[in-house]
Formats: structure tokens, sequence, C-alpha cells
């Protein structure tokens, strides 16, 4: 497993996303044992990092993810959560809120904590003074009770150098859409030379981009087939690289960056996603050019002769 240091926290480079839990085809509950046994897997190959959110899977993410961790010592892994406040419309008791999160993941701190989706839309409730919902939160982190601060963040890369530059020295870690294909189209290249102006970790959310990156449409995914088939990417007797792969290779060794969350919802992602986090295996320049092509491509609109890649997606799970 990759690991990154993170102000002296040893933290698994992959972490797992808890946003996309598999349900029951029978009951519509999320299924248990496929979480427990996926946690299992992951946390054998050294995964330390899980992610929710008060919201996930209708408020059941929180609940489904203490269950699979309770069985391991609280001190083997560190818990991420959110604070909702994109999704209110009125003043709540923050606190209160808070505690409801802390009790459905069975803890009495957070290792990580974060502001939930802070936009141009949403970062008037997060600075009101009559929501206070930094305030609260910071009080939090005084009780012990949040380890690190942050916020995820789906603004533009002006929005986020201001809100940053107003609360200097207030979070750790800022968490952001970063694929290859919002390198450019979402310009997330200038978002993470913004975050480390500021001297914060950068976390990685969509970094498959929904599924869209997992599985290529197959004009380019040929392009990747042709670079292995022409020698030196690949070991031999390793396995087939994924696409998904190659898209979490984009990320590996980009400076600044510390846990690239993945959503996993079947035992076959987590297993090719402990794969490319074995060893740090950076990308070739060729691969790096050809990925940057595909991106371009896939901005112009290829198509995806969606019936074929809708059954490849749903094999992959997303």
């Amino acid at each position: 497993m990759i690991y990154r240091d993170f102000k002296g926290q040893k933290l698994s480079q992959l972490g797992f996303g808890c946003m996309r839990f598999a349900s029951d085809p029978e009951t519509g509950e999320i299924d248990q044992a496929k979480v427990n046994a996926m946690f299992d897997l992951a946390i054998r190959e050294g995964v330390n990092y899980f992610d929710t959110a008060y919201p996930y899977l209708g408020g059941k993410s929180e609940i489904a993810m203490a269950e699979g961790l309770s069985r391991y010592p609280r001190e083997s892994y560190y818990l991420a959560d959110k604070f909702p406040g994109h999704s209110l419309t009125g003043p709540i008791d923050n606190i209160a809120l808070f505690n409801v999160s802390l009790r459905k993941c069975r803890t009495d701190y957070f290792d990580f904590y974060l502001l939930h989706n802070v936009t141009e839309w949403s970062v008037k409730f997060y600075e009101s003074e009559e929501y206070h919902i930094i305030p609260d939160l910071l009080q939090m982190k005084k009780e012990g009770k949040i380890r690190y601060f942050g916020f995820s963040c789906h603004a533009g890369p002006d929005m986020l150098d201001a809100f940053l530059t107003r609360h200097e020295g207030v979070f750790d870690f800022v968490q952001i859409q970063l694929n290859y294909l919002d390198w450019t189209m979402q310009d997330a290249k200038a978002k993470c030379d913004i975050i480390r102006k500021h001297g914060l970790g950068i976390w990685v959310m969509e970094p498959v981009r929904g599924g869209k990156l997992a599985v290529l449409p197959e004009s380019e995914a040929a392009k990747l087939k042709a670079l292995r088939d022409g020698g030196g990417c690949c070991d031999s007797g390793a396995a087939e690289p994924s696409d998904a792969s190659y898209a979490f290779r984009f990320l590996q060794d980009m400076p600044g960056v510390t846990v690239i969350l993945s959503g996993m919802n079947e035992v076959s992602q987590v297993e090719d996603n402990l794969r490319t986090f074995r060893e740090e295996r950076p990308l070739s320049d060729a691969e790096r050019a050809v990925l940057l092509d595909i991106a371009e491509n896939l901005k112009k609109g290829v198509p995806l002769h969606s019936l074929q890649i809708l059954l490849r997606r749903m094999s992959y799970g997303t």
C-alpha cells in the first residue's frame, strides 16, 4: 500500500469512499455483508482511511460504515465525515447534528471532518454569522472531537482562493474533484496550485469521474491498449491494467495529493484498486500524453455507444 504522511499521520493514499454501497435487491437496504467483506479486504491490504457524510445513502452510510469498522480497533483506522451545511434551510443546532454523526459512527471523535460542498452558492451559509457553522465546528476541534478540519469544494479557482484567504489558518486540507478530465475542464490544475499555495493537503474525490474514466469508450480505451501492446508499460504476467488504474496513477505522484478516495461498491473494485495502489508506478510521459489526449476527446463528446458502455460500467459497479 502506498502511504502519505500528513502532519505525522500515516494515511493510505487509497481512501475508501462510502457513498456508493450496494443495496440488497430484495430489501433495498445496504448489503452489510458486502460492506464487511470489502472492508476486510481493504484493511487487510493496508487501507486505513474511510470517508462518509451525513446525507450519504439517505443517512444510512454512516451506520453501515460504523458496522463494518466496529469490528476493528478504533485507533487502527482514520474516520472522515462531513457537515451538511450546503443543504440546510435555516439555522440549526450545529453541535447537536455533529453529535448525531458521532453516535451513528460509534465514535467520540472524527480524525478528519469537513464542511460539505463549499460552492459559490453554499458559501453564504457556511460564512453566515446567523448559522455560525465554522465557529461551532472549531469549538469541536478545540475539544478534541475533530482532529483535522477541512472542506470539500466544487467551486471555481477564484472562489476557492478567496475562501481560503478569508479563513487563513483555519483549515488543514481541501477535498476537490480531481482527475485527468477535470484537470483542464474544471481547472483542477489551478485549484491544486491554490491549495498548495495556502500550504494545505489535497484530498481527491471523483478520481474516475463517477465511472466515466473507469470504463472508457472503446475508441479511447484502444489507445491505452496500444501503449501496452507496444511494450514496457506492464510487468510480465501482471493482470491487464484497468482503465480506472490509469486514472488513479495520474494522481498518485502529484505534489500535495495525500488521499485519493474511491467509492467502491464491489469486491472486484476493491481488488482492482488494491493492485493499483500496491506500489508506486508513476505514469510514463507517453501514458500521460495519451490520457490528456483522451480527456480532450471526451470533452469534444466522443460517442459513448451508450448501451455497451452502460453494461461495461455496470460490471465495474459505477
